[in-house]
């Protein structure tokens, strides 16, 4: 839909894989499935149900879900053949001994029922033994690939990384400490409802540092906060936020951080330092990746995040095919693609918009 009044951010990971919520103001477009963080908006539905983003990854998990695996098809067919081998032998049996119990035990031995049950009761003992190990797979044809697999795809957001903006780097300007600048910044944030504030005031309370209350707030969107504490006025807010209130940077700041959302604070007109806040990697990924480098495995990585925060992923995780920008159909298109290659591919992915 569009977003027809207010203003907001909008939790976009489930459609898209952005990490990040998005600030969406008027005119703005909006996925079904996204979930609102902060303000109030008035939205016009221009699709429903089927139409939606949303609904056609329901549409494609469902079908998915209806597939079977070709181990069982075989075995279906078997059974199949087998219970007239079952009978045809029973009526020899028969006509040969006139025992009944002969041949209702020849019916017993040769019936379908082992092959019929046992191919999905070994699916099905295989599944949950991954459930139980963290691995959810969707169905017994993925079992059966995933021993043939040759190529791995990875979504970002929450399967390589947490899925959650974290303060990444504190670095203050000169005569000023870390702690003043992290002070500062907590209290102009504190009423504060965008992410990147919740992740700052989360830092600083980890930190065991006591955060003012202002007594002020102003937010402009697209920009940042200014807010009085302890008579001070506090800016925080992006390079154009301190521009537009005549903050001077002189020197650049070294965050240190690759593909990292810097927050800029200032108090009485006077640069205090940046806050550099990201997605963080998760520590078993590298190993992870590792791992099917040394398998001889192929590995991509497919996101809807923008392509400088995938790249810094990719690369600190040595992915070395990376794609950015793409929504679940997307991702779709460039696995079949590589399965029209005559590749054997694994999709690995934690949201709904993966499955």
């Amino acid at each position: 839909g569009a977003v027809l009044s207010g203003n907001s951010f909008v939790d976009e990971s489930r459609i898209t894989g952005e990490s990040m919520p998005v600030e969406k103001i008027e005119g703005a477009a909006v996925f079904a499935g996204s979930i609102n963080q902060s303000g109030a908006l008035e939205v016009s539905a221009e699709r429903i149900g089927r139409d939606t983003s949303y609904g056609k990854i329901i549409e494609a998990v469902e079908r998915a879900e209806r597939s079977r695996a070709p181990v069982q098809r075989l075995a279906d067919r078997m059974a199949g053949y087998l219970v007239y081998f079952a009978l045809g032998s029973a009526v020899l049996t028969y006509l040969i001994t006139q025992n009944i119990t002969s041949t209702i035990s020849v019916i017993i031995v040769a019936g379908a029922c082992g092959i019929a049950a046992g191919t999905p009761l070994a699916i099905l003992g295989g599944i949950g033994r991954s459930a139980r190990l963290g691995a959810i797979i969707k169905g017994g044809v993925h079992l059966e690939t995933l021993g043939k697999v040759d190529t791995v795809v990875l979504d970002k957001t929450g399967t390589l990384t947490f899925g959650r903006p974290e303060v990444q780097a504190v670095v203050a300007a000169a005569d000023v400490s870390a702690e003043d600048l992290l002070d500062a910044a907590a209290a102009a944030e504190l009423r504060s409802e965008h992410p990147l504030g919740k992740a700052i005031i989360a830092h600083a309370k980890a930190q065991g540092r006591s955060v003012a209350e202002p007594e002020h707030f102003a937010y402009t969107p697209g920009r940042g906060i200014a807010a009085k504490v302890a008579d001070s006025m506090i800016l925080v807010g992006n390079q154009a936020w301190m521009r537009d209130n005549g903050v001077a940077i002189t020197a650049p700041l070294n965050l240190g951080v690759d593909a990292a959302s810097e927050v800029y604070v200032a108090r009485g007109g006077v640069l205090l330092g940046a806050i550099a806040v990201a997605d963080t990697v998760r520590p078993e990924a590298k190993r992870a990746i590792e791992s099917l480098t040394a398998l001889g495995i192929r590995t991509i990585l497919l996101t809807g995040d923008a392509l400088p925060v995938a790249q810094a992923v990719g690369r600190s995780l040595g992915i070395k095919e990376i794609e950015a920008g793409l929504l679940p159909e997307d991702k779709l298109a460039r696995i079949q693609a590589l399965i029209q290659q005559k590749r054997t591919v694994a999709m690995v992915g934690d949201g709904v918009n993966d499955a």
